[in-house]
């Protein structure tokens, strides 16, 4: 059962489930989570590796980042991956996994969030892909709303998050031993 948004904000306060929302998603969001803006983007370059025990991501390069008060427009080029960081960090208590989805604007317009779930115990910035699947570039603002984050509760006993993308990692430095 996904959580309405009178208890999201009462964890909000009490909990600090969600830091960093914007003044919309504190007074008037909008469905049954919250929309999550574009706080930095990476452009990427190389090669990765996932192997059974060691993986590597390609290196990210930060290419714009948010600051509040300021516009920043950023042109994704046609059919070219990046990384997002979001604005806002999250603090994930052991009954609670969050699901995001892209906002529709962005498919409708031919690009496309790669989101995922988060799970209980995880803290820290979330990253996901974004796809330009367009012929011609695409331009975003930084800080604008690009995901939907909906919170489930967990029902029974779950596992708490121990990777080693805690706090918002981005990427690897080098080839390294998964947890």
């Amino acid at each position: 059962m996904n959580l309405g948004i009178a208890e999201l904000h009462r964890l909000v306060k009490e909990n600090k489930l969600v830091e960093n929302l914007s003044q919309r998603e504190l007074e008037n969001p909008e469905g049954a989570g919250f929309d999550l803006r574009v706080g930095e983007l990476y452009e990427i370059s190389g090669q990765g590796f996932l192997g059974v025990t060691e993986r590597e991501t390609p290196n990210m390069t930060s290419i714009a980042k948010f600051e509040e008060g300021k516009t920043l427009e950023v042109a994704l080029k046609p059919n070219t991956y990046y990384i997002i960081k979001t604005v806002e960090s999250v603090h994930m208590p052991e009954d609670l996994l969050a699901i995001m989805t892209p906002r529709s604007t962005l498919f409708r317009s031919g690009v496309y969030v790669f989101g995922g779930q988060v799970p209980p115990g995880y803290e820290g910035e979330l990253n996901m892909g974004i796809y330009n699947f367009r012929q011609e570039e695409f331009r975003v603002e930084m800080g604008a709303r690009v995901v939907h984050i909906m919170f489930s509760e967990v029902k029974g006993k779950g596992n708490m998050y121990r990777g080693q993308w805690q706090g918002g990692r981005t990427t690897t430095k080098n080839r390294e031993t998964q947890v």
